[in-house]
């Protein structure tokens, strides 16, 4: 059986998906990582954890029976760290949430355009600053994983470079970041999403039971990958996260870039992956209710007749997505004594912030919303979907897959010439 391997770098764990030409599962394994390392107030990690954890899981997979053609690898956006010119780490990796020293943020707002993924407190190419000293290159953390599989540590692609400064429109590295003082040679060179990039090292393939002549492919980030985990795949498909907050993510023809929202889009072969984020989301819900409280009145949800009242709930004042306010101020009266009708009245505010999102997005030039499909805690309240699809109103469609490594395996095929 022909397969490739999606390799998903996360925060707690690596997760390898098998996935046939028909993007079903032929395997899965899994195997932890080791808690980020606190180091003087920064959040680092020793980069050997993440190819232990991979060795791992690469072993629990059942293989025999399976002809691996190619491998892609997602990592988490913003990781970084230096490496020598064999690919040894020369230090800990900066992690996506570590926060760059103020020096280096100034230096980075005095010459960044309002318009990159490079500014803000986490800012990779902030961050890789102190590196340049120590390395003869600083990548990400996907393409260190490529590096280890296939031996070549001097390729990154679209999505993992954006964050870092990289030009999705103009497709290189903008002449801007040389005013920071960075050199971007020490960056990797650039490819699209789901480019084949190298064959597998003989002594990777020997130790796991691979092909000798496995393609590696350049990935992608592990929000990225969660999408196209998805199966969304047409410019107007949307994936809605019902999580602590509200974030959505859409597939355009068109690139959005609104700082003044957050708002940036990574590039996928000819399209846009676009979103933003709301403050909105189950932190609004769980101020108001607790899990006892949620299973005993979802069952009571009568999406058909709605509440009428117009909430906008939100945990504290401040919005960011579909509007920036930081003194928005929550909307939540009159308070129904029925704890039912209130409950619904939230559901029903969320949902309209939704929507309201996604028309923000088509307002700002996205593609107008087509479809739906949902990840998080809340795509299983059917009641819920119902409110959702009404305000929305657009299909709402399952997702094929809520793995980040099964969208990772649908580059991979890409890589070696399948679309999907």
């Amino acid at each position: 059986m022909e397969v490739v391997l999606g390799i998903d770098i996360g925060t707690s764990g690596v997760r390898i998906a098998a996935v046939n030409r028909d993007l079903s599962l032929a395997g899965m394994s899994t195997a932890p990582i080791i808690a980020p390392l606190q180091d003087g107030g920064r959040i680092m990690q020793d980069p050997a954890i993440w190819w232990e954890a991979t060795s791992a899981a690469l072993r629990g997979l059942d293989l025999p029976g399976l002809d691996v053609k190619a491998i892609a690898v997602d990592g988490t956006s913003g990781t970084i760290l230096p490496i020598d010119g064999n690919g040894t780490p020369m230090g800990l990796a900066s992690m996506y949430n570590d926060v760059a020293e103020a020096a280096q943020l100034a230096i980075v707002a005095a010459a960044a355009p309002r318009e990159t993924a490079a500014l803000g407190a986490t800012s990779p190419l902030a961050r890789a600053m102190p590196m340049r000293g120590e390395a003869v290159r600083v990548i990400h953390q996907a393409d260190w994983i490529i590096g280890q599989l296939s031996g070549r540590y001097d390729v990154t692609d679209e999505n993992n470079a954006l964050k870092s400064g990289y030009d999705p429109i103009a497709r290189h590295w903008p002449d801007w970041i040389a005013n920071t003082g960075f050199d971007t040679r020490l960056f990797p060179s650039v490819v699209p999403a789901g480019t084949r990039a190298a064959t597998i090292r003989a002594e990777i393939a020997a130790q796991f039971g691979l092909p000798a002549d496995t393609a590696i492919v350049a990935g992608t980030t592990d929000g990225c990958a969660a999408f196209l985990a998805s199966g969304a795949a047409e410019p107007g498909d949307g994936v809605t996260s019902l999580g602590t907050t509200l974030t959505i993510k859409l597939l355009s023809s068109s690139p959005v870039f609104a700082p003044d929202f957050g708002i940036y889009s990574h590039r996928i072969g000819d399209q846009w992956l676009a979103g933003g984020a709301s403050n909105t989301g189950g932190a609004a819900i769980g101020k108001f209710f607790n899990n006892a409280d949620l299973a005993r009145l979802t069952p009571l949800l009568d999406p058909d007749h709605p509440t009428g009242l117009d909430y906008y709930p939100l945990p504290k004042p401040g919005e960011r997505f579909p509007v920036n306010d930081p003194d928005f101020q929550p909307r939540l009266l009159p308070r129904p004594a029925d704890d039912r009708i209130f409950f619904q009245a939230i559901l029903e505010g969320i949902s309209r912030i939704e929507a309201d999102a996604y028309a923000k997005l088509a307002e700002l030039g996205a593609s107008p919303l087509a479809s739906i499909r949902t990840a998080g805690g809340g795509a299983a309240n059917a009641a819920w979907t119902r409110m959702r699809r009404r305000a929305l109103g657009v299909p709402v469609k399952d997702s094929l897959s809520e793995h980040a490594a099964v969208g990772t395996a649908r580059l991979a095929w890409r890589g070696i010439g399948h679309a999907n």
